[in-house]
């Protein structure tokens, strides 16, 4: 009896540390998806409830493991020159305007709003660390995606003033990259869900080159595809700066 005790106290103990914590997936998935600095190419592209596609191109810069981020659109014409500014992981965000010349700072209920139109808010752009402070993470379990074996990370909110009133990242067991990201909306829907693919190892850093977010109330999907990318950047003090924004 005592021997089949202690087998099963063995088994339990072996499970337990096979199991990671939430929070140190969680501090990982951040640590993956945050290099310190970047600077990459773009292309967005929108797929409207009819079918139609918008098409974008910019430059974007991120400083900070993601907690200042510019971008500055080279395409369409109509929009070229146009820039964002987001600081403090998207609680600051101003935009700038080239044919007018001026910028302008958006309230702080916009990082809630959909980026430009696009199925990404700001805040989707811009979370970075936060998640840190403001979500609870918790293992659910496991699941198989695309043949991948996947921690099921369940993130949910520490105070009910958050986008989403619940986060799943699908995150694979082999080296805890994240390709799936379910959101729920506050009142418990599952709204839509982020698919990351074609992930590549540049200078080191894992990178997903197509990130889509698939709308399922909307039936709409935004497609982000990086047609380059590089880690080896660094940036003056005064870069992530509204003066800038105009450059």
């Amino acid at each position: 009896m005592k021997k089949t005790i202690l087998i099963l106290l063995s088994l339990i103990v072996t499970l337990a540390a096979q199991e990671p914590s939430g929070k140190s997936v969680l501090d990982k998935i951040i640590d993956l998806m945050n290099p310190v600095n970047a600077r990459g190419i773009m292309k967005q592209t929108i797929e409207t409830t009819s079918g139609q596609l918008r098409t974008f191109e910019y430059e974007t810069f991120a400083g900070n493991k993601g907690e200042n981020q510019l971008m500055r659109y080279r395409a369409p014409g109509r929009v070229k020159g146009n820039a964002m500014l987001m600081t403090d992981f998207s609680d600051n965000i101003w935009m700038y305007n080239k044919r007018t010349n001026r910028v302008r700072k958006l309230a702080s209920h916009a990082k809630k709003q959909k980026f430009e139109g696009s199925d990404f808010t700001y805040e989707d752009m811009g979370s970075g660390d936060s998640w840190r402070a403001d979500y609870k993470p918790k293992i659910a379990g496991t699941e198989k995606l695309d043949g991948e074996k996947c921690w099921l990370l369940e993130m949910t909110p520490k105070t009910d003033d958050l986008s989403y009133s619940k986060m799943v990242i699908w995150s694979r067991t082999s080296d805890l990259f994240p390709v799936r990201i379910d959101y729920y909306d506050e009142g418990g829907t599952f709204t839509k869900s982020l698919l990351m693919e074609d992930i590549r190892n540049i200078e080191g850093f894992l990178t997903p080159f197509t990130m889509t977010m698939k709308n399922h109330l909307e039936n709409t999907q935004t497609v982000m595809e990086y047609v380059e990318v590089t880690y080896d950047i660094t940036f003056d003090k005064n870069f992530f700066s509204e003066r800038n924004l105009k450059k």
